[in-house]
């Protein structure tokens, strides 16, 4: 069953709309693509998909019924910069068992050591951090994942690494992922389908 966004509009208050009457849709099992300019609304959009933002016009809908609030959401979003979506107070291991607990084999293919588990988030590098961002987000509940433009700050063995396993994972569970990314080359590696913006 699809996560859908329909007529959505939004516009911080008082200000200009950023999105007007835009529609997507996402398949269970479907890598789709979202692109376009910087301030065309993308990350907007994807907030709104995810549950993070309410759209002021339009609606998300998941399975057919609004997406559900309160609760592990089944929709997830990984965002540009993990340090920003961390709880610095928090170690690590507190971090990663807010979703779920991962075990070794999904840590081990994302390339995170388990003495990580007992640092704080500013003992480990961005790479590190959005290693466990990922992890975090693919937890059994997990149905759709957004990637706001979940590799962009990492180095290209990091990002091949990162994408290998959620598009693995993705398969295996016939998850749908949302790809958010200015990134032309990535959206038509990974994509099969794609919406552009503005």
């Amino acid at each position: 069953m699809p996560l859908e966004a329909r007529n959505i509009g939004f516009r911080y208050s008082g200000g200009p709309w950023v999105l007007r009457e835009v529609d997507i849709v996402v398949n269970s099992g479907e890598v789709v693509g979202l692109t376009g300019p910087s301030g065309c609304g993308k990350t907007t959009l994807g907030r709104i998909m995810a549950g993070y933002e309410l759209p002021c016009r339009g609606n998300v809908m998941l399975d057919g019924r609004p997406l559900p609030v309160g609760g592990y959401n089944p929709v997830q979003m990984v965002f540009q910069h993990p340090e920003k979506a961390v709880n610095t107070r928090w170690k690590m291991k507190d971090t990663i068992s807010e979703g779920w607990n991962p075990d070794d084999g999904i840590l081990k293919s994302l390339g995170i050591e388990r003495e990580w588990l007992n640092r704080w988030p500013n003992e480990l590098s961005g790479g590190e951090l959005q290693r466990f961002c990922v992890a975090r987000a693919l937890g059994p509940k997990t149905r759709f994942l957004v990637a706001d433009e979940m590799t962009t700050m990492l180095d290209a063995i990091t990002q091949a690494q990162i994408w290998r396993v959620v598009l693995d994972v993705a398969r295996r569970r016939n998850l749908g992922v949302l790809v958010i990314s200015h990134e032309q080359s990535l959206i038509k590696r990974l994509c099969g389908k794609v919406v552009a913006l503005g």
